[in-house]
């Protein structure tokens, strides 16, 4: 008899940390800047040890970073979830180019900033049937590691996602000097503090310097307080 698929879940507790399941592989993902200081792609660093069960700090303050050690108890921390439950399709805007469409929910971005180079992914769409432009494009929006940005294909309809194994990235961004978003990547259930089960996707940031607007997922707040994850 075959063992039953252990699902990859996340449970955001109340008030509190991460509860992190399913033997999820954890490791620093960092931000890689070309010449001109453009998002360019990832580099992967260090992993930590594999473990069936973990708890994420979610509110910033941990001496034990990115585990939680109990702080967000002492200096009461609100983890109040203020983000939309609506499905993603539903949050985001369309735009339609010749071969690919991009869709874009603005509230999801993590500050990657992978969309800024060769003129906006939103001022490429238009020329999508260029294959050299298409290819920049895929490779530009695939990268946005909170999945605001989707390019689909027009001739099917469908998405078209990177491949990302199961598996969480601790994001790092030298480029900004602070500590970015945790990375969900490859499908990893998202479950709210009252049980709701958020639409599970191939990329999803959360929230992990405590101040973000639109917990648990990420708004790109720490650029600005230029968070710190030592």
């Amino acid at each position: 008899m075959s063992k039953p698929k252990v699902e990859a879940r996340v449970t955001v507790t109340e008030n509190g940390p991460y509860s992190v399941t399913g033997n999820i592989p954890l490791a620093k993902q960092t931000i890689a800047a070309n010449a001109d200081g453009d998002s360019e792609s990832w580099t992967e660093g260090q992993r930590y040890p594999a473990r069936q069960k973990y708890s994420l700090c979610r509110c910033g303050r941990s001496s034990t970073k990115p585990f939680c050690d109990g702080t967000h108890a002492k200096v009461g921390f609100d983890g109040t979830e203020t983000a939309s439950r609506e499905p993603y399709l539903d949050q985001a805007k369309t735009l339609d180019g010749p071969a690919l469409a991009l869709t874009d929910a603005e509230s999801l971005c993590a500050f990657g900033r992978f969309c800024d180079p060769n003129g906006k992914v939103w001022n490429q769409v238009g020329s999508t049937d260029d294959p050299r432009i298409r290819t920049m494009f895929l490779r530009q929006v695939g990268n946005c590691p909170a999945g605001r940005l989707v390019a689909w294909d027009k001739s099917s309809g469908r998405a078209i996602e990177p491949h990302l194994p199961v598996s969480i990235g601790l994001i790092e961004d030298p480029a900004e000097g602070c500590a970015g978003p945790i990375w969900l990547r490859g499908g990893i259930a998202v479950v709210a503090a009252d049980g709701f089960e958020y639409e599970v996707r191939n990329r999803v940031t959360l929230c992990r310097c405590g101040a973000s607007r639109n917990k648990p997922f990420c708004d790109g707040t720490h650029a600005s307080i230029k968070f710190q994850a030592p």
